[in-house]
């Protein structure tokens, strides 16, 4: 389980296609501190940790999880937004994250407003119902508040400190995000198809 709120960003190392995918991660983290089978939230997907050293950390990725998510677009060098795992008495800052992708988005626009960035995402019509105003939405990892909806698509705000800290501040039109919609609004959705 996770919050939306990255510690991290850091980088793709190594991409080796296999029978699975293996992905290298460049971290900031103490490598030391993260056990081997811990999970880690790389860009909002929930991987599990298979090898570690100095730096760095890796993860093997199924075709499913490639096929599911915007991990087929990554790229050596490529920036990413890294959470740990929560721990019990860790604060809650964001919103309850479980880091499995629901569907993959695209930006749509960025314009500049005030100091902030108005980002637009187009989302998939099946995910549009769980995506509400003043709703809580994870993007690529990031726990955000949800501005605006318009159809399949919604906006949000993004003010400097999230630009510098996650790669909002890279992020351009056309690229493809992770999304995770809000658990409650899942949940919600699931019982009122049985009523």
């Amino acid at each position: 389980m996770f919050t939306g709120i990255i510690t991290d960003i850091g980088r793709v190392r190594s991409i080796k296609p296999r029978g699975d995918t293996r992905f290298e991660i460049e971290t900031a983290y103490n490598t030391a501190t993260i056990e081997i089978g811990a999970s880690i939230a790389c860009s909002g997907a929930c991987l599990t940790v298979v090898d570690k050293g100095e730096g760095w950390f890796a993860v093997d990725v199924s075709a499913e999880t490639i096929a599911k998510t915007n991990l087929g677009s990554w790229r050596e060098g490529m920036p990413i937004n890294l959470e740990r795992s929560l721990r019990l008495g860790d604060e809650l800052g964001g919103h309850i994250v479980l880091g499995h992708v629901d569907g993959v988005g695209v930006v749509a626009s960025v314009e500049p407003e005030g100091d902030s960035l108005r980002y637009r995402f187009d989302v998939p019509p099946d995910l549009a119902p769980f995506v509400a105003r003043k709703g809580s939405i994870t993007v690529n990892g990031v726990s955000l508040t949800v501005n605006e909806v318009e159809g399949s698509c919604f906006g949000v705000n993004i003010i400097p400190h999230t630009q510098q800290m996650t790669t909002f501040g890279k992020m351009t039109a056309g690229d493809r995000i992770n999304l995770e919609v809000d658990v409650l609004a899942r949940y919600v959705a699931r019982l009122n198809e049985r009523e």
